[in-house]
């Protein structure tokens, strides 16, 4: 098994374009974290509501991670890769487009 530098996780981006673009971020996170709090299970029962605490928590972890992420100057992928798989485990396919589009922040 190879260890990969933590630093490595995401996409490098620069300390200005972090000034530049931390509203914009931060938003998208915030937007995404307050969408999937406000999910419900897609069905009734205890199987339906501990797998859709799962993805919320997973939805949340990533954000996290990408929060953690940007404050060390880049887009975290594994936090984006989980964000976005729970995202759309969770209905939210267009927010999870959104989180991915993050990728490219740095571009515009």
């Amino acid at each position: 098994m190879t260890h990969r530098d933590p630093q490595s996780a995401g996409k490098e981006i620069s300390a200005q374009d972090r000034a530049r673009l931390d509203q914009i971020f931060m938003q998208v996170i915030l937007d995404a974290q307050a969408q999937v709090q406000q999910t419900t299970p897609a069905q009734p029962g205890n199987l339906a509501a501990m797998f859709h605490k799962e993805s919320v928590s997973d939805a949340l972890q990533g954000c996290a991670m990408l929060i953690a992420g940007w404050n060390q100057g880049r887009v975290d992928e594994p936090g984006l890769t989980r964000a976005t798989k729970a995202l759309r485990a969770l209905g939210l396919g267009d927010l999870a487009q959104r989180l991915e589009n993050l990728r490219q922040i740095d571009e515009s």
